[in-house]
């Protein structure tokens, strides 16, 4: 249940307008701040949203530093799941041949 949570308020806040576009009004609002950087990149979004979740669903301190990124993985496989085509991939990376 906390993946799915963290998922639905990550993919909230990164990209749906909200009720009477409140959401998207904030976005525009903080765009030019640190804050509104997070906010246009879901991959480091779902860092933030899930930490409280981890503090609130795990029970010892070592529980949640460990359910932590679980649950910011798991958002990201839910995006990618739901969205692949919202996901650039990565070049493609090759070492040099010695000469």
């Amino acid at each position: 249940m906390a993946v799915l949570a963290s998922w639905r308020i990550t993919h909230l806040l990164h990209s749906e307008n909200g009720p009477w576009r409140l959401i998207a009004r904030a976005r525009q609002g903080v765009a030019q701040t640190m804050i509104g950087g997070v906010l246009t990149c879901f991959l480091c979004l779902s860092v933030f949203v899930a930490a409280p979740l981890a503090i609130w669903v795990g029970t010892d301190w070592g529980g949640r530093a460990v359910l932590w990124p679980a649950l910011s993985a798991g958002a990201i496989l839910i995006e990618r799941a739901a969205f692949p085509a919202t996901f650039v991939e990565g070049p493609d990376w090759t070492e040099d041949e010695e000469h």
